[in-house]
Parts: C-alpha cells; sequence; structure tokens
C-alpha cells in the first residue's frame, strides 16, 4: 500500500508485523518488526530483480544511520554538513549555542561572499536538507532562503 504523502514508501500491516519499503531510484530500502517477513520479502524481490543486498543501512542520501544499544535509529548528517561548510568557504568556522542572533538584520546590499548566486541558491538548498536531521535551524534557514 502506498503511503498518504509519499508516494515511494510502501507498507504492510498485519496483526503481527510491519513492513515498510522506501524506493529512491535505483535504491530500495526495506524494514520492519519481522525479520523473517524482511528476509521474504527481499528473496522475492530477488527473484524478479538483480539486488545487491547491502546488510544494514549505515548511509543513504548525504543521512548517516546508527542503532543505540536501545535499538533506536539515531540520524545524522555529519558528512554533509562538513562539506556543505567547505562549499561555502566556512571550514574554520566554530560552532554556536544558536543558529542565529534573534534581532539580526539581513540584506541584499553590502559585501558578501555571496555574490554568486548559483552557490548561494546551492548553499541554502544544502541547508534545507540539513533540517532533516537538525530541525533547530529550521528558521534561520528559512531566513537567509528570503534572498533567493
Amino acid at each position: 500500500m502506498w503511503a498518504l504523502h509519499d508516494v515511494s514508501l510502501f507498507t504492510k500491516f498485519t496483526l503481527i508485523s510491519s513492513t515498510y519499503i522506501l524506493v529512491y531510484v535505483d535504491d530500495i530500502l526495506v524494514t520492519g518488526t519481522s525479520e523473517a517477513k524482511i528476509a521474504s520479502l527481499v528473496s522475492q524481490l530477488n527473484n524478479t530483480f538483480s539486488l545487491k543486498n547491502l546488510g544494514e543501512m549505515h548511509y543513504c542520501l548525504g543521512i548517516e544511520v546508527r542503532r543505540s544499544p536501545s535499538n533506536t535509529i539515531i540520524l545524522y548528517q555529519t558528512k554533509y554538513i562538513k562539506d556543505l561548510l567547505q562549499k561555502a568557504y566556512m571550514s574554520a568556522a566554530k560552532p554556536m549555542p544558536t543558529p542565529m542572533i534573534s534581532n539580526l538584520k539581513l540584506s541584499t546590499t553590502g559585501d558578501t561572499i555571496f555574490n554568486n548566486l548559483t552557490l548561494y541558491r546551492s548553499i541554502v538548498g544544502g541547508l534545507q536538507y540539513t533540517t532533516v536531521t537538525r530541525p533547530e535551524i529550521t528558521y534561520a534557514v528559512n531566513k537567509v532562503a528570503q534572498f533567493l
């Protein structure tokens, strides 16, 4: 069954298990509550398609995936953020306790390293993707996105 809000997510629920399939271009992620159901599904898919089972997911689409000792999933974008900082010529930037000064006034005039609009748009898009794992920066990212 398709998920209502994501046509790339397929779900199957029974009284004893839940199974999820997420498709992105030529990547398929399969997870669920039953190892046996997952193994059966992967076997069925492998009978129809040429699959390469990479095992447990650790990295996908710029997002690092780790399983905690309590069996919860934790998402990180450390490498993605470092690459984005390098792209913005901010590799030496230090972490700050808040994403943005609350009374900061942004302007389209004045000296800026972002006179390249293509680069600026690319960085803002990268920042928007970063909000997947860092929702606390959403307000600041939306502020800089106003200048696209």
